[in-house]
This record gives structure tokens, sequence and C-alpha cells, in this order.
């Protein structure tokens, strides 16, 4: 298990892969918001010129995407019908890209995906994953749902019934919490099998129920990370634990580089 840090790239991405350089990572995943075949080829040319391994393309918006429990069902992934079709397009622009860059994954936020599989909102959500999924699968890529804002039992259901072989995880430890669907430890038994990659972040269960729970620098929150690895081990997990702390400036720099020693100690 590499360690790694997700970070956005601009139409000038040598920066940020040189910053993943720089804090001596080997792998990142990037978030990705032009999708033009300069800033690809740019791309590629500074995460060979510092061998930085890029594992998954990530996507976002277009359109507002509010972090709450109110209007986060309202705005986040693909699940709400006022922003899919610009949405689906837009991964499909970010699969394209990755091809270009030669990343092999594509992931995002699929929503709130509605636990009640009754609910119309889920068949439009399988829908649309499965179209996104396939149009992935033909460009050579895996896509994985970011944990987050379902309980993961609801994302195994909504991955079968997607019905294709190339749809997995991006597990996000924190998030689980962030968003009170799980213990991330006990969820890694149920979304085993579909974990193809690890996001290594750390938060507080919400208290408000308007708001949700609190990211905190890894080691400060909910998640047990010691056992959280030995459980990652021993289900043969062997792709990167990415490092996210959703904060900027000299403190997420900070955070991150004690977010990799303590890491490194317990991956061995």
């Amino acid at each position: 298990m590499r360690l790694g840090i997700i970070l956005g790239i601009s139409r000038e991405p040598a920066d940020a892969i040189e910053r993943v350089h720089d804090l001596d990572l080997p792998t990142c995943q990037v978030v990705v918001g032009e999708t033009d075949d300069d800033t690809a080829a740019k791309l590629r040319r500074a995460l060979d010129e510092y061998s930085v391994e890029a594992t998954s393309a990530v996507c976002t918006g277009p359109g507002p995407e509010v972090y709450d429990f109110y209007r986060g069902p309202l705005t986040i992934g693909l699940v709400p019908r006022e922003y899919r079709e610009r949405r689906i397009a837009h991964m499909q622009q970010v699969s394209d890209f990755a091809a270009k860059a030669v990343i092999p994954a594509v992931q995002g936020h699929c929503g709130f995906i509605p636990e009640n599989p009754n609910d119309p909102l889920y068949s439009e959500a399988v829908d649309a994953i499965r179209t996104v999924a396939a149009y992935c699968r033909r460009n050579g890529q895996q896509f994985r749902c970011e944990t987050g804002q379902e309980t993961p039992i609801t994302l195994v259901r909504a991955i079968r019934d997607v019905g294709l072989d190339n749809v997995g995880v991006n597990f996000d430890a924190a998030n689980l919490i962030l968003y009170g669907k799980a213990n991330p430890v006990d969820a890694v038994d149920v979304l085993a099998p579909y974990i193809q990659g690890v996001h290594a972040k750390d938060g507080l269960y919400p208290t408000d129920p308007q708001q949700l729970g609190k990211e905190v620098p890894i080691g400060e929150g909910r998640v047990n990370f010691p056992v959280l690895i030995e459980k990652l081990k021993k289900i043969g997990y062997r792709n990167p634990l990415t490092i996210e702390r959703e904060i900027s400036g000299e403190k997420q720099t900070a955070d991150v580089l004690a977010a990799k020693a303590y890491l490194e100690r317990l991956v061995g």
C-alpha cells in the first residue's frame, strides 16, 4: 500500500505534480477541471518527469455541490435530475482525458443514492452510473464510486444492479463517518470485493442534523486507522492510500506530512 495525495490540477499541471514529488509521495489522484488535449499531454509529461503515478482522475460538477444534509441530496453527484445529463457528459470527458493521460480509473460522488430501491431516483441513479461506467469500460478504465452519501449496503446494491465488471469503490474512510452512514472498519466487510482505492482521511460523526460531521487531521477523529489498515491487508488490498485533507495552505502541508509519517508506520 503505497501512499499518495489527492489534489487539483490546472492547465499547467506540472506544479501540482512537482508538489507530490516534493512531499515524497509516489502516487496521486488528480481532480480534473479542464479536459483539453494540451492539458492531458502536459499532465502525462509531468507524471513521467517526476516519476509519480496518477491512480485516478476525479470528477466534480458542473453545477453547485453543497455538502450538507439538506441541499446535498439536491446538488451532489448523478442523483439530482437537474444536473445529471451535464455530469454524465463531464464524466465522459474526464474519461477521455484520463485515457490520453494514461490514468487507469475515473471516480466521483454518485450522490445520495436512495436507500429504498423502489424509489424512482434509485433506478435512475443506477442507469446513470451504468452509462458512465460503460463509457469508462470502452476506454479500458475502472469507474469508482466515492463512498459517503449512502450506506455501504446501498452502494453494493447499486453496483450489483449496474451489472458491469469495471465498477468499484473509492473507500473514503472519513466520509462514512462525516455522513453518519457507517463505521469504516465495519464497512470494509460489506464493500471488500469492490474497494479499488482508499482515501486516508479522518473525521467526527455529525451532531447537527443539518450539517456533516467535521473533518480533522488523521489520528484526531473516529477512524481507527490501525485496525482499518490491518483489515485492508487481510482482504488483500494493495492499492494506494491516498491522503486527503480538505483545507489549504501551510496547515494542509503540515497535516499531510504528519499523516504520511503516521500511515507509514502502520503500513510497515
